[in-house]
């Protein structure tokens, strides 16, 4: 029995029957190729030198057992824990040791340095965190001094070993780096004190560890640290408390930042601590550690105070300068008055230091505590200088002025008086000087800050507090350069862009406003005459813009940038199969250069001359220079290899479905056979040339053969094709003619005359070359007879006969006789002697089984005849761009490979929870609404590759089409799932890894002779594929998923598996597959399925174990599958402290299975990915880069660009795509370089895998602020002094959501994100820790990137108000009368929007795909994009991101929206559509759209249709696009039918009157309750804000109600008083009707027809009333409705923020009555212009077009597709 079971490891089961995972390192001797390696036993001997420790002194010990065992009796690990490790430990070890050049002396034993090398990597952190506290480091290990080398190795072993145990049982305690370092210096000591034999003092006994016994660390250790963060989470009721007042994963770990850890928690850990007590217990506990996160726009100020300062400063100063209105700034700055008043700009500094500090103060200050004194005493400081400063400016400011109007001029007093104010200047901006000089010498500033001298840190105590992370941040000199180039060019555009184009044209308007007077107001006006508010809402929109618009020069310039990087790359040069075709033959030398390892040269590597070299050999290989380059002939082992990895390659495809038989046979590089002398090229590269031989051969007939040789000779294909021809024909001809005969006699004479000939160069003269073309007819005729299926032999003896007839009478120049004939051996001895005719006898066709004979038979049919130019080889646009992409990328630059052996080890780690795994046959076969199945979709889209499938299919055996529901169902669910976005495309994938490890396994180490010979096997097995199926014998089950059907497989000596399994595993975190096997849900077999197919899978799942009444004990647990038992095994059962997830899901998850991954990367792959073989080739090529330098550090995280794969589902798939793909790829090449600021976003990004285990895990999980879990990978990579470059010559597949509300609630997702990321504290760290210009660069794409979207629809907001304002306060008719070149205003003000459309999103999406596929196809996209309304999507997404980040901010309530990775193509209804978008898009735009129309009624400018026109266009753009998107892009969104049942749909639910428990779907007042979700948990502040802002809807009627006749143009403010009246009226005669409703409408319904009629009789009198007595108009009645309605929404938003007040009172009931009413209002008035759109005809057809263009171009008949009209069903 094991420890699981709950006994002591004394009795664990016995080693030798063991399951193991990947090597069983506890039987040596076992038959397993891995442990062939001598590194391996090496690696587990040094483990089993236990030599003369002390032996744990309470449990037996064992002959078997090792120094991990030895700690686990110690210190009571757990037993599956410690074989985790061993294996772990071994196998890096064992790894590492292969690695070494030159190899040790001794391979049978560990070698020392490899495992210090390990032990100094993994406790890097430890070591720095020691340092850090002033604390000495627990390793008593010296290095420069050894002792006794066994005794130091076996102390390194423990040391790491004692790492690993702790992290491998640590569970959520993973997320807290600095806590683990903790538990290991304490346990160090303990392990150092055993070590060092100290006796205890109380005891007398030799010393124990404090904790120990079975489970002891579990129990002792994690729990009451893990109870301790899973009470917070319980106290953040789930999430939803403010940050603040719980602590999250950050908090917990930074307490380890500070020597009080040792003080208060001691050890063995004191559980009465204040650090363990919980938030809701009475006595004092520690709070938030080293950060507060409050919800508050002043966030993104004080994490990047410094931009905001300077952006102020620049606007004061230009504002004041162009004040002067010069031509020039310097014009205006030679004005002594203005260079004084510029100086102004210090009390602005000064200013917002003292706002910063007050912010610190007011947002931090519950960090103060009888601890962190100092903390307190630093921020009450910093507020007291800020504000002493603002003093002595101001005192030092005014004495100039004083002494300026004391002597009238600028006096030499007074100018002594500016420089003694400058001097001041001087003193505060010292530490600005200061912080340029480090940023010149960035390596200074690294040693201060990385040193922990007592001194450095006392000298910048005053400016940043001290942390462990944030240290040392500052890049290289070079790279310095680089970003400070490209921030100068951004920088001086903006500036100059806004003086110029921005601020002076605002001068004269506002002069003009400030001095007219006179104004007539139409309203009451309050401060009669004063027009500053007139200015500060001309200025808004304008600061705003000024604010947002380095986003846009960014935009622009890191286009270009980006793009001339990716030049100097090399992508993109070749982008199609026509510039495949003039590269392939340079092809096979990049493929041996890049891909295969050379020779290792002792110390040749990394040297100048080396990389000298290499740049040569890559210039040669680029362009073909040389001769080496020129003929790959076919007895070269390199063009073998070669044909061994394309072969390889075209035969994936065509297990992909990618390409056809046919096609296989065209891309192949057939093996050589029938002695052809030249390297055989695939078909499609010779299609062609031999005609165009032929016709060089007819024009140049008396050319001597040096002459035409040479011309043919100019083209490398054409030479081969000639030859290949000929010796094909001869061959073949002497094939089908029986050897005894006289014919075949007479035929090799015929063929020894025409190579002799050539061979004397004398065949022009010889022969006639214009008889070529009658031989080459003829020959066709031959290759035709012999392909058809059924041999008619005397058709072959036939065209033999002509063709011999052809070559004696008119190929010879010279006629000879019959005798001459005879005698040369060309004709018939005896011609009496044969019986029949010629041939007639001699002619013995090969067997019809013979596929090797009669496939090279189809060859050289292809070679004789195509004239087609095969430029659409293959048909498939994807098998295209795979092809073009994989050949381009070996002419990058890529690190050379190392042997396989030799490569680092990694694995790929996938969190899966629920999603799909396989589409099962219901979901292929059930139809939607409009009878489109999943799998006719599919067939539609995928429509050659389903023609390829059925083809296989039938090859592999099936009658009828029919039995693809039957016999080969599986195969059918396969071929569907890997065109969706599931899990078992993202396993095959990923296992394309373990194959091409395998084939580079056997390239590697194969022999020359292996190599020929494998390929000649290879050439027979791929024309048994080509014609006889996959070979028949293997069962069906073998042949699915990882098809081991490959070429390449038969050759493996057996050795190569093993290889593979050391260096590669990937490990899916399928988080519930135990609940899943317990409820026999069918994706748990899918998931063993998967297992079972592929030997390199495992799965990691958390097990839930009942243990008695409601208690559970939770298990990490690893199975695989186990072919020889073939069942799956249960590996590591390690049990956890409690429930895993305690933060978010996904970062949970992973962790739990992070401890089961291997090597020394780990790529971390998302479900929704895949991966193709060609580029799985190139990992070993990628990791070599982590050798690399990158500036002044190696790199910790590889980043690896993605091909986004659902792109051409439909045109919304390919915008999403297209910006998808310009972001990653273009956007992370400029991050990478020149800008050092790429960070981690959720790509295939690969990790250093021993750097990030130790520093807190591959992602963070604190509930909601770490809701985008990725980036903060990025973040915590970057603080804690990591590196992360790009690479873009591998690439991984990525599917996206294609719908439109998926694409929408992504979007929400990441802003919601970002809002969150906008709190956190690396956010802040990272906005002060990097120097100024990189934290530019990572505000503009990060945080900064979604908060100026938000300042765009501020500006139109901005805008808008402000000429609403203009226009109804009188002033701009004022404005108009007073100075007509004020009308052109409004339209300088909106020509800014233009650059909201735009170059936002298209610029670099252009310049991208210019790079990639040339410029005009990328212009030609952009226009098809524009005609497929892209712009209003874009512009949609816009207001999608600006609502979810400000409400996030604002309020919280960010949470996981999960999107479905599904096929769109049924119709959404329009109730689900409004519940989507009503809040963030309708009403918004509905807002908007009134703004403009009431402008458009009351301005006087508006009155001018074109200037109306030129303003208001962008903004109805935009309030049109947040309108009809959701219709737009909705399938079947203008079909009549659909929209009267959507809006029938939409009233039943608005007065659904269901139960309590109803959901959103169902019922409206669910949903408007979770719409306000968000101001149930926001703050006092979030509250007051959301007040203010929604009092903007009360001045429609203050604006309006003056514009009323019934006003009679008084502008008295009893107008709006009075006009609440109204407001009362109308809600009391609503309450009336509500009231008589409930009282009377059931049983005496004539009382409440009665009350309507009375309320409508009463309506009528009133206004007939009016009518008559005042000077009401009738229209007023339409107008008040836009005066009323505001106020009305206005008040019911205000309500809604007092709801826990009001719910209470009668009150509420009609608030939510009022507010369904709107929500109908809305509704009908979204509806209205899609229901006239829906009644025209033609416009349904009009928008499907638009919807699936993309689709179209490819042959789809998506029409039938949508709307249902399937011709015949497919799967009847």
């Amino acid at each position: 029995m094991s420890i699981r079971q709950g006994t002591p490891p004394a009795q664990a089961p016995d080693p030798e029957s063991e399951p193991y995972n990947i090597i069983p390192v506890h039987n040596l001797l076992a038959d397993h190729p891995s442990l062939r390696f001598p590194e391996v036993r090496a690696a587990a001997a040094s483990l089993r030198a236990v030599g003369n420790l002390r032996r744990p002194p309470y449990a037996q010990w064992r002959s078997h057992m090792d120094l991990l065992d030895w700690l686990a009796l110690f210190f009571g690990f757990q037993y599956d824990n410690v074989r985790n490790q061993r294996e772990h430990i071994v196998l890096h070890l064992a790894n590492a040791q292969m690695r070494l050049n030159p190899p040790p002396d001794n391979i049978d034993t560990l070698d020392g340095a490899v495992l210090r090398k390990f032990r100094k990597k993994l406790l890097l952190n430890y070591t720095n965190w020691c340092s850090y506290l002033g604390k000495k480091s627990n390793i008593w290990i010296s290095d420069h001094h050894r002792r006794d080398a066994a005794a130091d190795q076996r102390r390194e072993l423990l040391y790491v070993g004692l790492y690993l145990l702790i992290w491998g049982e640590a569970a959520n305690l993973r997320f807290v780096p600095e806590c683990l370092c903790y538990i290991f210096h304490n346990m160090a000591m303990e392990l150092n004190k055993i070590l060092e034999d100290y006796i205890d003092e109380s005891t007398g006994q030799a010393v124990m560890p404090s904790v120990s016994g079975e489970n002891a660390f579990l129990n002792c250790v994690v729990k009451p640290i893990y109870d301790t963060i899973r009470a917070e989470v319980e106290g953040s009721k789930n999430g939803t408390a403010p940050h603040s007042v719980w602590r999250n994963y950050d908090d917990i770990n930074e307490y380890f930042w500070s020597k009080r850890c040792f003080e208060k928690l001691k050890w063995p850990l004191d559980v009465g601590s204040n650090f363990f007590v919980v938030t809701d217990s009475k006595s004092k506990h520690v709070g938030k550690t080293g950060f507060v996160e409050q919800r508050s726009f002043w966030n993104l100020f004080r994490s990047f105070d410094k931009l905001w300062i300077m952006l102020f400063l620049f606007l004061q100063a230009a504002i004041i300068v162009a004040w002067e209105e010069k031509e020039y700034p310097w014009q205006a700055l030679e004005d002594r008055d203005v260079q004084v008043r510029v100086l102004t700009v210090f009390f602005t500094w000064t200013g917002l230091r003292f706002l910063q500090s007050v912010l610190d103060v007011g947002m931090q200050y519950s960090l103060v505590s009888r601890e962190t004194m100092g903390l307190g005493v630093r921020m009450v400081c910093k507020s007291i200088a800020a504000a002493c400063w603002i003093i002595v400016f101001g005192v030092f400011y005014g004495r100039i002025w004083s002494q300026r109007n004391h002597d009238r001029r600028w006096s030499a007093e007074a100018d002594r008086r500016v420089m003694q104010f400058l001097w001041v200047a001087l003193v505060f901006i010292i530490p600005e000087l200061l912080a340029v000089t480090f940023f010149i010498l960035p390596w200074i500033r690294n040693f201060m800050e990385n040193s922990n001298w007592r001194i450095f840190y006392a000298l910048s105590w005053w400016f940043q507090s001290r942390t462990f992370v944030g240290r040392g941040l500052r890049e290289g000199l070079v790279d310095n350069v680089k970003y400070t180039l490209f921030w100068i060019l951004v920088l001086s555009t903006k500036f100059a862009f806004s003086y110029f184009m921005l601020i002076k044209p605002m001068i004269v308007p506002s002069k003009a406003l400030v001095k007219l007077d006179n104004v007539e107001y139409e309203w009451y006006q309050p401060f009669k005459n004063s027009n500053k508010m007139s200015v500060v809402l001309l200025w808004l929109p304008v600061v705003l813009i000024y604010l947002m618009d380095m986003q846009i020069w960014y935009s622009i310039y890191s286009s270009f940038w980006g793009a001339l990087v990716g030049l100097l790359a090399h992508l993109g040069e070749i982008r199609n199969i026509q510039q495949l075709r003039l590269r392939f033959q340079f092809f096979a030398s990049a493929i041996q250069f890049n891909l295969m390892p050379e020779e290792q040269m002792l110390n040749a590597r990394g040297t100048l001359r080396s990389k000298f070299n290499d740049a040569i050999h890559r210039l040669k290989l680029r362009y073909g220079l040389g001769q080496p380059y020129k003929k790959l002939e076919s007895n070269q082992i390199e063009a073998t290899k070669f044909a061994l990895i394309w072969n390889e390659i075209i035969l994936i495809f065509r297990e992909e479905d990618l390409i056809s038989d046919c096609e296989v046979e065209l891309l192949e590089l057939p093996q050589n056979s029938w002695n052809v002398r030249v390297i055989r090229w695939p078909c499609f590269l010779l299609c062609n040339e031999l005609l165009l031989a032929l016709s060089q051969a007819k024009e140049l007939i008396d050319a001597p053969d040096k002459w035409l040789w040479y011309k043919i000779c100019k083209n490398e294909y054409r030479r081969c094709a000639v030859i290949e021809a000929y010796d094909c024909i001869k061959h073949l001809i002497l094939a089908i003619i029986k050897t005894n005969t006289e014919e075949h006699s007479i035929v090799t004479v015929l063929f020894q005359e025409i190579d002799h000939s050539i061979q004397i160069e004398k065949f022009t003269k010889t022969f006639k070359t214009t008889a070529l073309p009658q031989l080459h007819a003829k020959l066709i005729k031959l290759s035709e007879l012999l392909n058809k299926p059924k041999k008619d032999t005397n058709q072959v003896v036939n065209t033999l006969q002509a063709l011999y007839e052809i070559a004696i009478r008119d190929f010879f120049k010279e006629k000879r006789t019959t005798e001459q004939l005879m005698e040369d051996g060309l004709a018939l001895r005896d011609p009496s002697s044969a019986a029949g005719l010629l041939f007639e006898n001699a002619v013995g066709l090969p067997d019809p089984n013979d596929g090797s004979f009669y496939r090279q038979v189809r060859r050289l049919h292809t070679i004789l005849t195509s004239r087609d130019s095969m430029q659409n080889i293959p048909v498939n646009l994807e098998a295209r761009r795979r092809i073009a992409f994989f050949s381009n990328s070996l002419f990058m630059n890529i690190p050379h490979a190392p042997q396989v052996e030799k490569m680092m080890a990694f694995s790929v780690l996938t969190p899966y929870y629920s999603e799909e795994v396989l589409y099962s046959k219901e979901q292929l076969r059930t139809e939607n609404e409009d009878g489109i199945s999943t799998l006719y979709y599919l067939q539609t889209i995928y429509v050659d590759e389903w023609k390829n499938f059925m083809e296989r299919m039938r090859r592999e055996g099936i009658a009828n089409d029919d039995e693809i529901w039957t016999t080969k169902l599986r195969e059918l669910r396969l071929w569907a799932s890997y065109r969706g976005q599931t899990l078992t495309r993202t396993v095959r994938g990923m296992m394309y890894y373990f194959r091409a490890l395998k084939m580079l396994a056997f390239l590697d180490s194969a022999s020359e002779m292996d190599i020929r010979e494998g390929s000649q096997e290879v050439g027979s097995m791929m024309r048994d594929i080509g014609l006889d199926g996959l070979t028949s014998e293997r069962s069906p089950s073998s042949r699915s998923l990882s098809r081991t059907s490959s070429c390449v497989n038969s050759l493996y000596k057996g050795h190569e598996v093993g290889t593979a399994l050391m260096k590669y595993t990937y490990v899916v975190a399928c988080q519930i597959y135990g609940t899943q096997k317990a409820k026999k849900d069918p994706h748990a077999d899918e998931i063993l399925y998967l297992m079972k197919t592929n030997e390199a899978l495992r799965i990691a799942y958390v097990d839930e174990v009942s243990t008695g009444r409601d208690e559970k004990e939770y298990y990490s647990v690893l199975v695989k599958y186990d072919n020889q038992l073939e069942k799956e095994v249960e590996i590591y059962r390690i049990k956890l402290p409690g429930p895993l997830k305690l933060g978010e899901g996904k970062p949970e998850n992973q962790n739990h299975a992070i401890i089961f991954t291997r090597g020394d990367a780990v790529q971390t792959i998302d479900m929704n990915q895949d991966n193709y073989f060609e580029e799985a080739l190139k990992m070993r090529n990628l990791l070599e880069e982590y050798r690399r330098y990158y500036g002044i550090r190696k790199p910790t995280i590889l980043g690896v660009r993605e091909h986004v794969f659902t792109g051409s589902v439909s045109s919304l798939a390919w915008f999403m795509s297209a910006q998808e793909t310009s972001f990653v790829t273009l956007g992370q090449r400029v991050l990478a370089n020149p800008l050092k600021i790429r960070m981690h976003y959720g790509h295939p990004d690969v990790f250093d895998r021993f750097w990030f285990l130790t520093r807190g895990g591959i992602s963070k999980a604190s509930r909601v602020i770490n809701i985008s879990e990725d980036i903060f990978a990025g973040f915590n990579c970057t603080l804690r002094g990591g590196n992360v470059t790009h690479h873009e010559y591998i690439q991984v597949g990525k599917g996206r959501d294609v719908g439109f509300n998926q694409i929408s609630m992504f979007e929400a997702k990441v802003a919601s994100g970002n809002g969150e990321q906008v709190l956190s504290r690396d956010v802040y760290r990272l906005g002060h820790r990097l120097d100024f210009l990189r934290m530019l660069s990572f505000f503009y794409t990060t945080v900064g990137f979604f908060f100026n979207t938000m300042m765009v629809i501020l500006t139109v907001y901005a805008f808008l108000w402000g000429r609403l304002y203009l226009a109804l306060s009188g002033i701009e008719g004022s404005i108009l009368g007073d100075d007509t070149s004020n009308r052109a205003l409004g339209t300088v003000l909106n020509q800014q929007f233009i650059i909201q459309l735009g170059l936002f999103t298209a610029l670099p999406m252009i310049v991208e795909n210019s790079l990639e596929h040339g410029f005009l196809p990328a212009i030609w996209d952009f226009l098809t994009m524009q005609l497929q309304l892209s712009s209003v999507f874009y512009t949609f997404s816009m207001g999608t991101r600006t609502h979810y980040f400000g409400r996030t901010i604002l309020h919280g309530g960010a949470k996981y929206r999960a999107t479905g990775r599904g096929f769109v193509v049924q119709h959404k209804s329009f109730a689900e559509n409004y519940r989507l978008y009503a809040r963030s898009h309708f009403v918004k735009a509905i807002e908007l759209g009134l703004i403009l129309t009431v402008y458009a009624a009351y301005s006087p400018v508006a009155k001018d249709t074109f200037v109306y026109i030129a303003m208001s266009i962008t903004s109805w753009f935009l309030v049109l696009s947040w309108f009809m998107a959701p219709f737009v892009f909705n399938p079947s969104g203008f079909d009549w039918l659909k929209t009267v049942d959507d809006f029938d749909d939409f009233m039943n639910w608005i007065w659904y009157r269901g139960s309590v428990f109803a959901k959103a779907e169902q019922s409206w007042e669910r949903w408007w309750y979770e719409e306000q979700d968000h101001l149930r948990t926001t703050g006092v502040w979030g509250k007051l804000l959301e007040i203010i802002l929604d009092l903007r809807f009360f001045f429609f009627q203050y604006g309006i109600v003056y514009q009323l006749g019934i006003a009679d143009n008084s502008r008295s403010i009893l107008v709006y008083l009075l006009s609440w009246i109204y407001v009362f009226l109308a809600f009391g005669i609503f309450i009336v009707i509500v009231y008589a409703r409930v009282k009377y409408a059931a049983k005496d319904h004539i009382y409440y027809r009665l009350v309507q009629f009375l309320v409508i009789k009463l309506a009528l009198l009133v206004i007939i009333a009016l009518l008559e007595f005042t000077n009401f108009r009738f229209m007023d009645i339409f107008t008040s409705l836009l005066a009323f309605i505001p106020t009305g929404w206005g008040l019911i938003l205000i309500a809604q923020v007092f709801r826990p007040l009001l719910q209470r009172t009668i009150l509420w009931e009609i608030v939510v009555s009022v507010a369904r009413l709107y929500d109908i209002l809305f509704g009908v008035i979204v509806l209205t212009p899609v229901a006239v759109l829906s009644w025209f005809p033609g416009f349904q057809s009009m928008q499907t077009r638009i919807l699936f263009n993309e689709a179209f171009s490819r042959g789809l008949r998506i029409f039938q597709i949508v709307t249902g009209k399937k011709k015949s069903k497919t799967d009847s």
